[in-house]
């Protein structure tokens, strides 16, 4: 759900962010637009990833472009918050782009809850596909190397409101826990030795 590592306003983006500044990312406006701008058998891959997701995203999505790429994720009608690194972006909740030597399908669930990277790492496994995954991005050449069922699953398992309540209390957690300075908590910094 919400990535590990996950910092203040102040501090660097998350992970998905950083995954895709990273990578190739489109000028389209539109997902109409994004899906145009790619040759016909990426565009037919692509298709067939979001027709699963979309066959199984929760009501208090959208689909939209953020990032340079298609994503789904939490409207402001619904979080006016936003995602905290800019508040301006809506919470995204997965994506899906064609980068430049794969097709990747970004899943915040897989990424951001053990239980459900568990589930969704068995359910591809009984495909018996090969899974080639970072942390939330799983890659692959072209809709049948994917384990398109558990994909679907992994969007089903969390509706709107489950994921915004765990976003939010992550937030809340890892501010709780964030250390203090050094200069106001009195700790001195320690240099390793030559």
């Amino acid at each position: 759900m919400l990535p590990r590592g996950v910092r203040s306003e102040r501090g660097p983006p998350c992970f998905f962010v950083r995954l895709l500044e990273l990578r190739m990312q489109s000028k389209a406006k539109t997902v109409k637009q994004y899906l145009a701008e790619l040759p016909a058998d990426r565009r037919k891959e692509l298709e067939a990833v979001r027709k699963v997701i979309l066959a199984n995203l929760d009501d208090g999505y959208e689909e939209g472009m953020c990032y340079g790429a298609i994503s789904y994720f939490v409207p402001h009608s619904l979080f006016p918050a936003g995602y905290h690194c800019d508040p301006s972006k809506p919470l995204v909740y997965a994506g899906l782009a064609s980068q430049k030597q794969y097709l990747a399908v970004y899943l915040m669930c897989v990424y951001g809850s053990p239980e459900i990277k568990k589930s969704f790492e068995a359910a591809w496994r009984k495909t018996g596909k090969k899974l080639d995954m970072g942390k939330s991005c799983i890659r692959f050449k072209r809709a049948e190397d994917a384990a398109l069922d558990a994909i679907g699953e992994a969007i089903r398992r969390v509706p709107a409101k489950k994921y915004i309540e765990h976003y939010e209390s992550v937030l809340g957690e890892r501010a709780t826990k964030r250390p203090k300075a050094a200069a106001k908590s009195g700790v001195k910094k320690v240099r390793a030795s030559r």
